[in-house]
Protein backbone atom coordinates (compact mmCIF):
# COMPACT_ATOMS: atom_id res chain seq x y z
CA UNK A 1 0.00 0.00 0.00
CA UNK A 2 1.32 3.44 -0.79
CA UNK A 3 0.85 6.20 1.89
CA UNK A 4 0.56 9.85 0.18
CA UNK A 5 3.82 11.84 0.91
CA UNK A 6 3.28 14.72 3.37
CA UNK A 7 2.31 17.42 0.14
CA UNK A 8 -0.03 14.84 -0.89
CA UNK A 9 -2.31 14.60 2.64
CA UNK A 10 -2.05 17.96 2.90
CA UNK A 11 -3.44 19.19 -0.52
CA UNK A 12 -5.51 16.03 -1.37
CA UNK A 13 -3.86 13.15 -3.99
CA UNK A 14 -6.68 14.63 -6.62
CA UNK A 15 -4.53 18.24 -6.07
CA UNK A 16 -1.02 17.59 -8.03
CA UNK A 17 -0.60 20.38 -10.76
CA UNK A 18 0.23 19.11 -14.13
CA UNK A 19 2.48 21.73 -15.46
CA UNK A 20 4.58 21.16 -18.95
CA UNK A 21 7.84 23.24 -19.30
CA UNK A 22 9.30 24.37 -22.14
CA UNK A 23 13.21 25.20 -21.70
CA UNK A 24 15.68 24.09 -24.10
CA UNK A 25 18.45 24.08 -21.57
CA UNK A 26 19.18 21.16 -19.91
CA UNK A 27 20.51 22.30 -16.45
CA UNK A 28 17.81 24.98 -16.42
CA UNK A 29 14.93 22.33 -17.34
CA UNK A 30 16.36 19.31 -14.78
CA UNK A 31 17.04 22.04 -11.87
CA UNK A 32 13.76 23.70 -12.61
CA UNK A 33 11.74 20.53 -12.93
CA UNK A 34 13.51 18.73 -9.63
CA UNK A 35 12.76 21.99 -7.48
CA UNK A 36 8.80 22.53 -8.89
CA UNK A 37 8.67 18.09 -8.05
CA UNK A 38 10.01 18.67 -4.57
CA UNK A 39 9.07 22.25 -2.83
CA UNK A 40 5.68 21.93 -4.51
CA UNK A 41 3.04 19.86 -5.46
CA UNK A 42 3.42 19.79 -8.99
CA UNK A 43 3.50 16.88 -11.59
CA UNK A 44 5.62 17.67 -14.66
CA UNK A 45 3.93 15.92 -17.34
CA UNK A 46 6.31 16.50 -19.93
CA UNK A 47 8.54 19.38 -21.56
CA UNK A 48 10.07 20.38 -25.17
CA UNK A 49 12.75 22.15 -26.66
CA UNK A 50 11.28 24.06 -29.48
CA UNK A 51 7.88 26.36 -30.21
CA UNK A 52 6.98 23.43 -32.72
CA UNK A 53 7.01 20.58 -29.96
CA UNK A 54 5.51 22.86 -27.31
CA UNK A 55 2.69 24.01 -29.55
CA UNK A 56 1.89 20.37 -31.00
CA UNK A 57 1.81 19.02 -27.22
CA UNK A 58 0.02 21.86 -25.51
CA UNK A 59 -2.47 22.07 -28.17
CA UNK A 60 -3.70 18.16 -28.21
CA UNK A 61 -6.35 18.03 -26.63
CA UNK A 62 -6.04 14.25 -25.42
CA UNK A 63 -2.88 16.12 -23.12
CA UNK A 64 -4.16 17.03 -20.06
CA UNK A 65 -2.24 19.92 -18.30
CA UNK A 66 -2.92 22.76 -15.43
CA UNK A 67 0.18 24.89 -16.21
CA UNK A 68 2.58 25.68 -19.18
CA UNK A 69 5.97 27.13 -18.06
CA UNK A 70 7.61 28.71 -21.18
CA UNK A 71 10.94 29.97 -21.34
CA UNK A 72 10.94 32.83 -24.91
CA UNK A 73 14.09 31.81 -25.99
CA UNK A 74 14.02 28.38 -27.93
CA UNK A 75 16.48 26.09 -29.87
CA UNK A 76 14.02 26.93 -32.63
CA UNK A 77 10.84 29.19 -32.55
CA UNK A 78 9.91 31.46 -29.80
CA UNK A 79 8.11 31.27 -27.08
CA UNK A 80 5.88 34.25 -27.92
CA UNK A 81 4.32 31.63 -30.32
CA UNK A 82 3.82 29.39 -28.34
CA UNK A 83 1.94 32.04 -26.29
CA UNK A 84 0.27 32.79 -28.77
CA UNK A 85 -0.92 29.38 -29.53
CA UNK A 86 -2.25 29.11 -25.49
CA UNK A 87 -4.93 32.29 -25.83
CA UNK A 88 -7.66 29.41 -26.58
CA UNK A 89 -6.63 27.43 -23.57
CA UNK A 90 -9.26 25.85 -21.17
CA UNK A 91 -10.38 28.65 -18.28
CA UNK A 92 -8.52 26.70 -15.26
CA UNK A 93 -5.06 26.66 -17.54
CA UNK A 94 -2.47 28.62 -15.98
CA UNK A 95 0.60 29.90 -18.86
CA UNK A 96 3.53 31.58 -17.04
CA UNK A 97 6.64 32.66 -18.55
CA UNK A 98 10.48 31.96 -17.27
CA UNK A 99 12.90 34.06 -18.59
CA UNK A 100 16.07 35.63 -17.92
CA UNK A 101 14.87 38.86 -20.32
CA UNK A 102 11.37 39.87 -18.02
CA UNK A 103 12.06 43.66 -19.09
CA UNK A 104 9.42 45.91 -18.91
CA UNK A 105 8.39 45.45 -22.14
CA UNK A 106 8.63 41.65 -22.53
CA UNK A 107 5.82 41.57 -19.49
CA UNK A 108 3.60 43.66 -21.96
CA UNK A 109 3.98 41.76 -24.57
CA UNK A 110 3.26 38.76 -22.68
CA UNK A 111 0.22 40.24 -20.73
CA UNK A 112 -0.91 41.30 -24.35
CA UNK A 113 -0.86 37.26 -25.08
CA UNK A 114 -3.19 36.88 -22.07
CA UNK A 115 -0.21 35.09 -19.91
CA UNK A 116 -0.87 34.61 -16.00
CA UNK A 117 2.41 35.57 -14.66
CA UNK A 118 6.22 36.54 -15.87
CA UNK A 119 8.86 35.19 -13.89
CA UNK A 120 12.65 36.10 -13.96
CA UNK A 121 15.27 32.90 -14.14
CA UNK A 122 17.65 34.88 -12.09
CA UNK A 123 15.80 36.25 -9.14
CA UNK A 124 12.03 35.29 -9.37
CA UNK A 125 12.31 31.69 -8.93
CA UNK A 126 10.66 31.69 -5.31
CA UNK A 127 7.95 33.72 -6.25
CA UNK A 128 7.29 30.55 -8.97
CA UNK A 129 6.89 28.02 -6.58
CA UNK A 130 4.60 30.18 -4.43
CA UNK A 131 2.13 30.78 -8.12
CA UNK A 132 2.76 26.73 -8.31
CA UNK A 133 1.38 26.39 -4.50
CA UNK A 134 -1.25 28.70 -4.90
CA UNK A 135 -2.19 27.04 -8.07
CA UNK A 136 -1.96 23.46 -6.48
CA UNK A 137 -4.50 24.73 -3.57
CA UNK A 138 -6.72 25.54 -5.58
CA UNK A 139 -7.07 22.34 -7.95
CA UNK A 140 -9.72 19.67 -6.42
CA UNK A 141 -11.51 16.65 -7.92
CA UNK A 142 -14.51 19.67 -9.15
CA UNK A 143 -11.68 21.89 -11.20
CA UNK A 144 -9.36 19.67 -13.08
CA UNK A 145 -8.55 20.35 -16.56
CA UNK A 146 -9.10 16.95 -17.54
Amino acid sequence: MLLPTSEEARFGMDSRLQAYVVEDNLTIRENLIGTLEELTCTTVVGFAETEDHAREWLLDQGNAWDLAIVDLFLKQGSGLGILQACQGRKPGQKVVVLSNYATPDIRRRCAEFGVDAVFDKSNEIDALVDFCIVQAMALGPSSRTN
